[in-house]
């Protein structure tokens, strides 16, 4: 990521919460900003949303919501580390069984990746038989 460029973190509801209050206290924004360190535009957005609407929730983000909750994603990398055999369909069909709602294998494999877990195939070489290492031993000297 670029030097210019900041990694955007929400504030989780307690924090708000706690924000609020300080501000319903009487409070400056600025101070406030202070003590949570963040910027004071922030704290004022949040305020000036508290005092419209009532409530100081995070609203919800568009987009096609997600297939898995994050204690399905647990899982399914729990499944792929216990058994590492088992392919991405494999755990697909356990974990739909385990949960009730249908999960594709694509979705299992981008979880994986997101746990760390990547697909390797072993690799395959001819297995040497004690014959064998004895007709290369004789043939390297």
């Amino acid at each position: 990521m670029a030097n210019n460029q900041s990694v955007r973190r929400h504030l989780d509801a307690f924090t708000r919460g706690r924000i609020i209050g300080k501000l319903e206290e009487g409070r400056s924004v600025t101070s406030v900003a202070a003590e949570f360190g963040i910027a004071h535009s922030i704290v004022l957005r949040l305020w000036r949303q508290f005092q419209t609407t009532g409530t100081a929730i995070r609203g919800f983000s568009s987009g096609r919501p997600r297939g898995t909750t994050p204690a399905d994603d647990r899982y399914i990398v729990l499944q792929a580390r216990r058994n590492r055999r088992q392919t991405a369909g494999e755990i697909a069909r356990h974990t739909t069984q385990a949960t009730g709602r249908p999960i594709s294998r694509f979705t299992v494999a981008r979880r994986l990746h997101g746990g760390g877990l990547f697909a390797r195939r072993p690799v395959r070489c001819v297995p040497l038989t004690p014959a064998h290492r004895r007709r290369r031993s004789l043939w390297c000297r």
